[in-house]
């Protein structure tokens, strides 16, 4: 997923802004392993629901890279950029001074709390930066995002079980970085899909095991329609992304394959696909054909999409979730201009629990955040209103509603299927 453009008075001040280097600053924390949320229950294999954390993307770089302790050169070759703390000073326009280094649980702000709280068995991004000091940057791409591997503590942070990689900027520095990128995330104890030294590895899936009998498998899937290069595809002998060429019907038997291969009883499977463009809220035909494959065919249990910058629509498909595209979760573009109308600062915490026999769907709730001063913030009521009228109105064609709760959450309401509705399935 690309930035958006910005607009020529923006990139003006951007360029001409001086930006002081950030000097000192308290050590990197040591990356933290993810919590065991498993409980009792769990271990003596009696769990009967999983819950699921989703984000759309978190893209860690530039910016957000330059206020953690121990950032990458700020150089970066963008037309209109070429130090990404120039990223930070547009921030700080918009919402006021962002005294730096932070700590690497910082960007994460009122999220941890509602991690907290809602305690999901797995924890699932999209990792859209490579971390790496890698300088050998793609040529001809417009965007490059890294984030150097002494911040991937700013992941940990958060507990982050699986960083889904299959999309359009983890090779935006080159074979190198994605080889450092893969190591970094392996040692921090990050469960990685999408991307591998070869074709295999980039197709396999990313296992967390929450109970004896009960496993979260995580498949990555990019998609040219997403910016991804088809150059980048994984091939025998060469690392790259698990690459989509299309959302064919055979592409889906093929997907569905590569699921049943992988697949024992009592597994919950989760498709997480890269796909799309950045800004617009129309689900492309093809987007859900393919999705309603994956559901029948591959005994999919939830498809996780993203890439656009917004929240869109949400379906359940033959009681199975589909999230067509999650929005942006973390960024630097606070303050940047174009696009207004989308709400691209507002984003949303997806909490599904399904069913641990079938995968069926039991719930969804969804949190709403915002972006303030590089940091996720509770948005305020009117801002939180928009986004559920907004969203409520998108599920609508789709056989979906969206109800505000008084806590402020939100909650998917949709038709059950007949047999779910008899108690018999």
């Amino acid at each position: 997923m690309s930035c958006p453009e910005l607009t020529a008075a923006v990139a003006v001040l951007a360029l001409l802004a001086v930006v002081s280097a950030s000097a000192g600053g308290p050590p990197p924390e040591p990356p933290r392993q993810p919590a065991d949320r498993s409980g009792p229950g769990a271990r003596a294999g009696t769990v009967e629901k999983v819950t699921l954390f989703f984000s759309g993307d978190v893209m860690t770089a530039r910016g957000i890279d330059q206020i953690l302790p121990r950032p990458c050169d700020p150089q970066i070759h963008e037309r209109f950029m070429k130090d990404a703390r120039g990223y930070i000073r547009i921030a700080e326009r918009a919402n006021g001074r962002i005294d730096r280094p932070v700590e690497f649980a910082y960007i994460w702000g009122d999220a941890l709390e509602t991690l907290k709280r809602l305690r999901p068995h797995v924890r699932i991004i999209n990792l859209e930066t490579s971390v790496t000091r890698s300088n050998d940057y793609w040529k001809g791409k417009g965007i490059q995002y890294r984030m150097s591997p002494e911040n991937v503590g700013c992941i940990t942070a958060a507990g982050i079980d699986v960083c889904v990689l299959g999309n359009n900027h983890v090779l935006d520095w080159g074979y190198a970085g994605l080889s450092e990128t893969l190591k970094t995330l392996a040692r921090a104890g990050l469960k990685t899909a999408g991307a591998g030294k070869d074709r295999d590895a980039a197709r396999a899936p990313a296992v967390c095991r929450i109970a004896p009998d009960v496993r979260v498998l995580v498949f990555s899937f990019a998609c040219p329609t997403s910016g991804v290069p088809p150059s980048w595809a994984a091939a025998n002998g060469r690392a790259g992304v698990h690459f989509l060429p299309s959302l064919s019907d055979a592409a889906a038997g093929r997907a569905a394959r590569l699921v049943r291969r992988h697949r024992r009883g009592g597994d919950v499977v989760i498709a997480s696909i890269h796909w799309g463009g950045n800004w617009g809220y129309a689900i492309p035909s093809e987007q859900r054909r393919f999705a309603h494959k994956l559901v029948e065919s591959a005994g999919v249990d939830v498809v996780h999409g993203h890439s656009s910058h917004h929240v869109k629509a949400i379906e359940v498909h033959k009681g199975k979730l589909i999230l067509y595209g999650c929005g942006d979760l973390i960024n630097d573009y606070e303050g940047i201009t174009g696009h207004e109308s989308y709400r691209g600062d507002l984003g949303l915490m997806y909490f599904a629990t399904v069913a641990a026999a079938g995968g069926r769907l039991v719930s969804l709730r969804m949190v709403p955040t915002q972006m303030r001063r590089l940091q996720l913030r509770h948005p305020s009521r009117r801002d939180a209103q928009w986004l559920h009228e907004r969203l409520d109105r998108l599920c609508r064609p789709l056989g979906a509603r969206v109800k505000r709760e008084k806590d402020g959450t939100l909650t998917l309401r949709w038709q059950q299927p007949a047999m779910a509705r008899q108690g018999t399935g």
